[in-house]
């Protein structure tokens, strides 16, 4: 079985670690110096207070590494559209692209049944580059739930959790999701096959929805925004509206937002990515949390005047700071 992981951020140079110490057939599209580390002195990952280094296969071009089983995208969703050219040569007949993409996927409609079935979603997937460029009937579903960063060039550093849950877009349990389940499981992760990766998708949704957008606002962390009355209430009004979109979609929800809230107000004192984004002046994830959301609302026929209103100011603010 062979594995490409695209796009050598923290997420995906945790997975290219677990599965080279566990003996996997991996290898990671990668650039620059983090690139050039990885190609120097091996790919380091600390985890539990111990560092351990290993060779890893890595290359800038697709090209370099050749068709594979499994392709596992672990890209910021915006960066995904313009990549799919460059992703072709890893992709053969019998290839399964792997979406482990924060927010609304794009193949969301692919495989639901319904009414909506094989609709396109221009929020999130612009062009439908990844519709046509990939083909909907590649992707397995993935929900990833782990904390990590990028240290320094070739250094990865986990923080907390260690699940990727998977799932078909039908909701089969199919023998290539079971295969790739077995392989992460063997590289000590978890990664449970469901089938209704919808719901797993939505939760963690829910939160990044509103709280990122909220902190990218403010610049609180998780636990301010969580517990300040104010800011707490707006989060709530945009959760709620974006619940009742996912459940005319079938989804359901098997917390209620309030204790979805309270969780986030545990995790602490946490910048969200979105924070983190706008900090050090990247690209901020804007479409793939609250527009698509947005899109999906417009989608029902679901008003959702308060996500549209911190949607249209953090757009403003990431215009202003050249991030959008």
């Amino acid at each position: 079985m062979k594995i490409c992981i695209f796009g050598a951020g923290a997420i995906g140079g945790y997975l290219v670690a677990k599965l080279a110490a566990a003996g996997a057939d991996v290898s990671l599209i990668a650039r620059g110096p983090h690139l050039a580390a990885i190609q120097t002195r091996g790919l380091t990952l600390i985890e539990d207070g111990t560092s351990a280094t290993r060779p890893v296969r890595a290359a800038e071009r697709a090209a370099e590494l050749g068709v594979q089983d499994y392709v596992i995208v672990t890209l910021k969703a915006h960066s995904v559209p313009p990549v799919v050219p460059l992703m072709q040569p890893l992709i053969g007949p019998g290839t399964t692209i792997v979406s482990g993409v924060n927010g609304v996927p794009w193949w969301y409609f692919h495989g639901l049944g319904g009414p909506f079935e094989g609709t396109r979603l221009a929020s999130v997937d612009p062009g439908d580059a990844q519709w046509t460029g990939f083909g909907p009937q590649r992707v397995l579903g993935c929900v990833v739930y782990p904390a990590a960063e990028v240290a320094e060039p070739g250094v990865i550093r986990h923080i907390e959790g260690n699940r990727f849950t998977l799932g078909e877009p039908d909701g089969s349990r199919s023998d290539r999701a079971v295969a790739l389940s077995d392989a992460l499981q063997a590289a000590g992760l978890k990664a449970p096959v469901r089938p209704r990766i919808r719901d797993e998708i939505w939760v963690k949704l829910w939160g990044n929805l509103s709280f990122n957008p909220i902190s990218a606002l403010t610049h609180a962390t998780l636990d301010v925004l969580c517990t300040d009355p104010g800011s707490r209430a707006v989060a709530r009004a945009m959760m709620l509206e974006a619940q009742i979109i996912a459940e005319k979609l079938g989804v359901k929800f098997p917390i209620d937002v309030d204790r979805r809230i309270d969780g986030g107000a545990a995790v602490g004192a946490h910048r969200t990515s979105m924070l983190q984004d706008l900090d050090a002046h990247r690209p901020m994830e804007i479409d793939a949390l609250v527009s698509a959301v947005a899109e999906l609302g417009v989608l029902t026929g679901t008003p959702t005047p308060i996500l549209d209103a911190v949607l249209a100011l953090v757009r403003l603010r990431a215009r202003v700071a050249g991030l959008y």
